[in-house]
């Protein structure tokens, strides 16, 4: 496998953790933001990944698979329904819908798109200090 290949398939992963770590701080972002109804509540995003594999080039040699980031749904979890009469948004009944967004989780998965976005920047880091040492060895 060629360097570029290596270097397309760390930045493909790169591209997909920063969707998720844009889609993490947008439900941070809006997770105690109050709603009159449950149609218009913010609800809770989360990226969908796949795999494409590149097969093998023409000279037969793999060029292995990168990541793509097929869509951002919206969470079919339930909104949280909080009875607040003294809410200015409250519906008719006193109720007020939240968003859901569970703090914990989105923490947890901000951590994970983190830790796999800098493990990818460890890749291409290594990738360049081969590439430089590949270098050297014409210099001799």
């Amino acid at each position: 496998m060629a360097f570029r290949d290596i270097s397309r398939i760390a930045g493909s992963a790169m591209t997909a953790q920063t969707v998720r770590l844009n889609t993490v701080a947008s439900n941070l972002a809006n997770a105690e933001s109050a709603s009159g109804s449950e149609g218009a509540a913010f609800r809770a995003r989360k990226p969908v990944f796949a795999t494409v594999y590149r097969g093998a080039d023409s000279d037969g040699a793999w060029q292995g698979a990168s990541v793509q980031v097929l869509d951002v749904v919206k969470s079919d979890s339930p909104l949280r329904k909080v009875h607040e009469p003294s809410n200015p948004l409250a519906d008719a009944d006193g109720n007020v819908f939240y968003p859901n967004v569970n703090p914990v989780e989105e923490m947890t998965d901000m951590m994970s798109a983190s830790r796999a976005f800098q493990t990818n920047v460890e890749v291409l880091a290594r990738v360049k200090t081969m590439q430089q040492d590949l270098l050297k060895l014409g210099e001799g």
